[in-house]
């Protein structure tokens, strides 16, 4: 009886421990799955739902607005507006080749003065750049109906400090195409026939068209800026300039070099017994006349 007694006891014992396992488990088994259920559900809405809407676009700018630009591009620093009367299509290139390929002192009133005084048949000049001088003397002497030749004497290489202050000019492989830039404002000007460059040092060719006897009847100076230049090309100059014929340059009262032109313009005149003149920013001697002592 009493074995009988204990045996249900113990089943009951085990029938209960296993009813909390079993509980148990299915309750760890259900707070997963509830969990995996929960963050599904919620990414799913999260990424199902709508963006929110756009802010609304501005309205367009009105007539009156769009007509009051100009006074607003002072706020991106804009100083620079369109000519309000456009230029004329005869006068585009003419006014491209003043405004960007422009000499100095290039039309003064003492290139026509000298050329209807000699009445030159061969000029040279001695420094170009880009001929704007050269093809105002082309025009005087057209005007004048004198058949003259004009020899441009420079390298074509510009000067030191020259790429500071002309940026927009392109170089290739070092060279700066002013020869060519050159070569196109002669033949624009349909001087091909009266203007022909010597792409040489103002020493060198010099040199070789006095060894050649080209002598010219008016000589125009206008390269470099300091004494040492200066003297070399007046002197270099000199000895191709034929008998009573006229030498004159540009620069006269420029200060560059404590005023380099000046001082070799004075010095060459007092040794050599000459006078000089000025006919604007040019100094002229014309040695026909010495100077009387």
């Amino acid at each position: 009886m009493r074995e009988d007694q204990q045996r249900p006891v113990h089943l009951y014992n085990h029938q209960r421990n296993k009813f909390f396992i079993t509980t148990k488990l299915f309750t760890h088994t259900t707070v997963y799955v509830i969990i995996v259920l929960l963050s599904y559900t919620l990414g799913y809405l999260s990424h199902s739902s709508p963006p929110p809407p756009p802010p609304p676009l501005p309205p367009p700018p009105s007539v009156f607005q769009l007509a009051s630009l100009p006074t607003q591009l002072d706020n991106f620093r804009v100083a620079a507006h369109c000519s309000n009367s456009p230029l004329p299509p005869h006068l585009v290139f003419p006014t491209i080749l003043q405004r960007v390929f422009k000499g100095w002192g290039s039309n003064g009133d003492v290139f026509e003065h000298l050329i209807k005084r000699v009445k030159p048949k061969l000029i040279v000049e001695v420094g170009t750049f880009l001929g704007a001088s050269a093809l105002h003397m082309v025009n005087v002497t057209r005007k004048l109906g004198l058949q003259t030749q004009i020899l441009c004497l420079d390298d074509f290489r510009g000067w030191p400090g020259f790429r500071d202050r002309f940026k927009d000019i392109n170089d290739i492989n070092g060279d700066v195409l002013l020869l060519q830039q050159f070569m196109q404002n002669v033949v624009y000007f349909n001087a091909t026939g009266s203007v022909l460059p010597v792409p040489f040092s103002t020493r060198s060719g010099l040199e070789k068209l006095c060894e050649w006897g080209i002598m010219a009847d008016l000589l125009e100076i206008d390269a470099g800026h300091d004494f040492i230049s200066a003297w070399g090309d007046i002197n270099g100059a000199y000895r191709i300039l034929k008998p009573g014929g006229v030498i004159f340059g540009h620069d006269y009262f420029t200060a560059a070099d404590n005023h380099g032109v000046r001082r070799a313009v004075n010095l060459f005149a007092q040794i050599n017994h000459l006078n000089i003149r000025t006919d604007g920013q040019h100094w002229v001697i014309d040695t026909a006349l010495v100077r009387n002592f």
